[in-house]
Order: structure tokens, then C-alpha cells, then sequence
């Protein structure tokens, strides 16, 4: 089972926690607070894969930690914000 990356967004106690994915475009996940937003975001790569498969398409492949910092589209992301892996849903196959 693949795990993505995702770029965890956490501005305090009075927002929520929102994650990212840098190899999903689009595909994000949120809580109240840290541990919520860590366990919907499996569920919200599981739906974005739905998505894609009704197209006809699977999930990317993931890019490790080491490819993400070497993309200036998220390298300042990933210096600004924490980051984890998530594991995508079995049903969720990657390319």
C-alpha cells in the first residue's frame, strides 16, 4: 500500500488542522484538531481515488520525502510545515 506525504497545516488551537498532498492535487484533509485531520486524511485520499477511477485513472505514484524537497513547488512548504505519511486505503491502487 503506497503512503503519500502530505504537508499538515496546524495555525493554533482556534482553526483547524488542514493537510495536503503535494503528489494529489486537490485532495485535502481537516480536523479539529492534529490527530483528526492525521485520521480523515487516509479517507480523503480514499475518496479522491474514487474520483480518478471514475475517469478511468489510478492514484500517482508517491514521491518520497527526498523527491518532494528537491521540487521547488513544495520545498518551502515542507521547511514551513510539519509533514506525514499516509497510507492509502488497500482499495486505493496506485499507478
Amino acid at each position: 500500500m503506497p503512503h503519500y506525504v502530505a504537508i499538515v497545516e496546524e495555525d493554533g488551537p482556534d482553526t483547524a488542522v488542514g493537510i495536503w498532498f503535494p503528489d494529489l492535487p486537490g485532495c485535502f484533509s481537516a480536523g479539529d484538531d492534529l490527530d483528526e485531520a492525521l485520521r480523515n486524511a487516509p479517507q480523503a485520499i480514499g475518496f479522491y481515488a474514487d474520483s480518478l477511477a471514475e475517469d478511468g485513472r489510478m492514484l500517482p505514484s508517491p514521491r518520497s520525502l527526498s523527491e518532494l524537497r528537491r521540487d521547488p513547488a513544495v520545498a518551502e512548504d515542507i521547511k514551513a510545515y510539519m509533514v506525514a505519511l499516509v497510507a492509502a486505503p488497500e482499495h486505493a491502487a496506485a499507478e
